[in-house]
């Protein structure tokens, strides 16, 4: 099985030898007398996704580089601008069989919780960096105005708007046209979808590439 690994739309050059995601719950246990103990259900926590990943100084023939080769630090810059920018993006890992045909994927809004770099002589020409991902949800507010001792409440503030997008892996023979044809119903929708995803030229794609598809 390959598996592809991408963070907001950088794809990393290794992928993780191993992802572990935490599915979080807040359900509470409380005592009620002459009851026993008895299991409150609450809304489900935030999922958290932590993986070490490789990043090579030099060229490797076992990395791979859709967009061509960048140096670590153009990975640390990501990761740094993840950081301060105080916004969400999206964690995506992809996962294929031999034969190209999608598994499952993981798609979530995530936000960066922290990350440690560690430079290792012994590893030769690369660094590797742990990386912790918290699962964003948006949320909203409601006002509430009080007149003549009466309270009325405003129309509810939606919360922010975080559509979880549909993702296609391209196979081999595929164009842009034929994608928006068969998902989107008109294949002149190829140029939305090549805007999503950043594509200069319609005509060039690969297999294996993970495409965002306009909702």
């Amino acid at each position: 099985m390959a598996y592809t690994v991408y963070l907001g739309r950088t794809a990393l050059p290794v992928t993780p030898a191993k992802i572990q995601t935490k599915i979080k719950n807040q359900n509470k246990t409380v005592t009620l007398i002459n009851e026993g103990e008895v299991n409150l259900l609450k809304s489900p926590g935030l999922s958290e996704i932590s993986f070490s990943m490789m990043v090579p100084y030099v060229w490797y023939p076992f990395a791979s580089y859709p967009d061509g080769f960048r140096p670590a630090d153009y990975y640390l810059g990501q990761l740094e601008e993840f950081k301060l920018s105080k916004k969400p993006f999206r964690f995506i890992c992809s996962r294929t069989s031999p034969a190209g045909r999608l598994i499952f994927d993981t798609n979530l809004n995530v936000s960066l919780e922290d990350y440690k770099i560690e430079e290792d002589a012994s590893e030769g020409q690369s660094l590797t960096i742990s990386v912790m991902l918290k699962q964003f949800r948006g949320y909203g507010t409601k006002m509430v105005k009080i007149e003549s001792a009466v309270a009325k409440v405003q129309k509810e503030r939606p919360a922010e708007s975080s559509p979880k997008p549909k993702t296609y892996i391209v196979q081999s023979g595929d164009t842009l046209w034929n994608i928006s044809k068969k998902l989107l119903g008109d294949g002149t929708k190829y140029k939305d979808v090549a805007t999503r995803n950043s594509i200069a030229n319609p005509n060039l794609i690969y297999p294996g590439q993970v495409l965002t598809i306009p909702g």
